[in-house]
């Protein structure tokens, strides 16, 4: 039995030497073999060792979903540095704050995207580590930053100078221990907060991932999901490099042009959240387009009907649907079904947990209660995280000193082990396959000069799964309605996080302590919180 791959170095190496010349990546024009992305990889590490880039030093990457991400994202990674993902939602002030926490050297950024510049967004922004900013498909579009921008191809060309023996030594020099990514996830705090982990639990934890869905070389697998989610970059990018499998990214979630993508470039494996297969379920003409390549399905990260799991197979010619459950400080990967579970098993509840991974459901002394009694979800295995990045305080809090990561989610577990999530320690809520936390929101809208207080929940969407709700206490004698109120979140914060629904009110139900009454606000919208699937950044 072959040696399990324990670093992105050696893993790159591995898929050029075993897939050679079959595809990896695939974007519009763009074919990249594996063997020519193992030397796209070489090129991006020569780049950062010519710029004085050191093991450990922090990359981030702010991009949607294009080849270019793959290589950077990986090729920093092989330098022995440690990737920062950037949501693409985020404003200039949110992505500053990763930025400056993260202490990042480097920034791999789009242009312009969907209308917006990127690097423009950080002008105002102060930022003493950020050494240098390389914009990716610069030519595309013209940004208007006054900050010294490094075009993507001017960067690879800083690397010429650098021999051969270097470039591989600095990637011999990766061990299995060292820290691959910091993946930032907010906490009730309303701080995001870096989560650390290393080279060797990702590719342990989705190469068990890639086994259980049954990917397998000639697979052609596109990745919605955005890469600075693990989601789409550890059961995506990851995946595909241990599997030989093809990766077409996609920038833009439009349920045509998705069909028209699994019709026209033969997709097999295609995992989403439940909104995406909702949409293409929906869609009046599914029935002209030919989806006979479909294969694999993953999703998560909301509650499924158990309809949709049955229509999956037999509208959308699925052989395989998996749900899994996960969070950004466990890899990503916590549980997941089984081919051959049931369509109620799958819908239901998230699976069992992987392989050399212990899951329980504890009571508030820390002790497992009965199958079928609702506990919290705690975790111990080699997937849990390193920690939170330069945050011993909070790490201390999450994992407790027998190593068991505390998720914050309530959940219930049958005999056979399946896993069902039925509620939340924290008030975070999923809106549309991305993490809200209510902390967070209120912190931004309490800058709002019209607003003296409020309070966020998660509220059932349709479509979204839960969007968020504020209750607003208002300045006396101010005029600002909801439709203003939502304007100004547009502006000043990633729009899953906007709340779709206000309500201004007198005041906020508290407690003797002064703390916001959260299930008050919830009988007042006759919403309790409930739900399952993999969460993530």
């Amino acid at each position: 039995m072959q040696n399990p791959i324990t670093t992105i170095p050696k893993l790159v190496a591995q898929a050029a030497r075993q897939y050679g010349d079959t595809l990896f990546l695939e974007e519009g024009q763009t074919r990249i073999p594996f063997d020519d992305f193992a030397r796209q990889v070489h090129s991006v590490v020569a780049a950062l060792i010519e710029l004085d880039i050191q093991p450990g030093d922090r990359v981030a990457v702010w991009a949607p979903n294009i080849s270019e991400w793959v290589i950077a994202a990986i090729g920093a990674q092989c330098a022995g540095a440690i990737l920062v993902t950037l949501n693409t939602r985020y404003k200039g002030n949110e992505a500053a704050y990763i930025l400056q926490q993260s202490r990042a050297r480097i920034l791999f950024s789009i242009g312009s995207f969907l209308g917006c510049d990127y690097p423009a967004q950080l002008d105002q922004e102060t930022l003493p580590d950020l050494q240098h900013l390389v914009v990716f498909r610069q030519a595309d579009s013209a940004t208007a930053t006054t900050r010294h921008l490094t075009p993507w191809e001017t960067f690879l060309e800083q690397g010429c100078r650098v021999p051969a023996g270097a470039v591989q030594q600095r990637m011999q020099g990766v061990s299995d221990t060292h820290v691959s990514d910091i993946l930032f996830t907010s906490g009730t705090t309303g701080h995001p907060k870096g989560v650390m982990t290393s080279h060797e639990q990702n590719l342990r934890a989705f190469t068990h991932f890639a086994e259980i869905v049954g990917l397998q070389s000639g697979d052609r697998y596109l990745v919605i999901n955005p890469f600075f989610h693990s989601f789409g970059y550890k059961a995506g990018i990851l995946a595909c490099l241990l599997k030989g499998v093809t990766l077409l990214p996609h920038a833009v979630f439009d349920t045509e042009d998705i069909l028209q993508r699994i019709s026209r470039d033969r997709i097999s494996v295609l995992p989403g959240p439940p909104t995406l297969f909702q949409s293409l379920l929906a869609h009046p003409d599914l029935h002209q387009y030919d989806l006979s390549t479909l294969q694999r399905a993953t999703t998560g990260a909301a509650v499924i009907p158990v309809e949709m799991i049955r229509h999956m197979k037999s509208r959308l010619g699925f052989s395989t649907v998996i749900t899994a459950y996960g969070l950004t400080e466990s890899c990503g990967l916590v549980t997941a079904c089984r081919q051959g579970d049931s369509a109620e098993i799958i819908a239901t509840t998230s699976g069992r947990a992987i392989p050399d991974v212990e899951v329980r459901c504890v009571d508030a002394n820390n002790q497992e209660v009965p199958c079928g009694e609702p506990g919290e979800i705690v975790v111990r295995g080699f997937n849990v995280m390193q920690g939170y990045f330069e945050n011993e305080a909070a790490t201390r809090d999450a994992i407790d000193a027998d190593n068991w990561l505390h998720t914050g989610d309530i959940g219930v577990m049958d005999a056979a082990g399946n896993l069902k999530i039925t509620d939340r320690l924290k008030d975070m809520f999923i809106t549309g396959g991305f993490n809200c936390y209510p902390a967070e929101i209120e912190k931004t809208i309490a800058a709002h000069p019209d607003i003296v207080m409020n309070a966020v929940i998660g509220v059932p969407d349709p479509r979204l799964g839960e969007v968020a709700k504020v209750f607003a206490v208002r300045t006396p004698g101010s005029t600002l309605d909801a439709e203003q109120l939502i304007s100004w979140c547009r502006d000043t914060m990633a729009n899953y996080k906007v709340p779709r629904q206000v309500a201004f009110v007198d005041s906020l139900p508290m407690n003797a302590s002064g703390k916001v009454l959260k299930p008050e606000l919830r009988k007042l919208s006759g919403h309790r919180v409930s739900g399952h699937g993999i969460s993530g950044q």
